[in-house]
């Protein structure tokens, strides 16, 4: 049971409303996480603004999705790596993929590389240092899809803790957290 209640799109103010339903025509229904975010007005324009953006940035989706799945699993929230894995897979990343990265691994250095870097600014709060940065640009990745790749934890990280903290009910098909070490 969410500790928020999840906004009936039908029953929303006409701003969440708007909102709501630009959610439900890309995903053909409204997922629960949205409807807890849509107490808001301003929290549900954030995220979703934000979904937009980096949906037109230069990294794939797929990549995003395997940064999610990684972000996801670390930050112990079934709910993103449900959501995610099911989107991954929707991007093109085959199921061992998705868990490869769930576990924060890859068998395309530059993907692997990805990984790194946003677990370790995840695991040390941003604490990230020169060569974090330059296995980046080692990897291929310019200056522009650094700031990306921060801006995707940054967004997995407010989605994770919404899920967590308001113990929004899963409704994408179940995927295991991997067990703690």
């Amino acid at each position: 049971m969410s500790r928020l209640p999840l906004v009936d799109p039908a029953a929303a103010t006409t701003e969440r409303k708007a909102v709501l339903d630009q959610i439900h025509g890309a995903f053909g229904t409204t997922p629960n996480m949205f409807k807890a975010v849509a107490n808001s007005t301003a929290a549900l324009q954030m995220m979703w603004g934000a979904f937009g953006a980096l949906g037109g940035g230069t990294l794939s989706p797929k990549l995003g999705e395997q940064i999610a799945v990684a972000i996801a699993d670390r930050n112990r929230c079934e709910y993103c790596l449900a959501a995610h894995t099911a989107l991954g897979r929707k991007a093109g990343a085959s199921g061992e993929e998705m868990a490869r990265a769930q576990a924060g691994e890859s068998g395309d250095p530059a993907v692997a590389a990805a990984l790194a870097f946003a677990l370790k600014v995840v695991e040390t709060r941003g604490q990230a240092t020169d060569a974090d940065v330059q296995r980046l640009r080692d990897n291929g990745y310019g200056d522009g899809q650094i700031m990306e790749i921060l801006a995707h934890v940054a967004l997995n990280i407010f989605t994770n803790y919404t899920n967590v903290a308001f113990d929004v009910p899963v409704d994408f098909p179940a995927v295991a957290l991997r067990p703690r070490a």
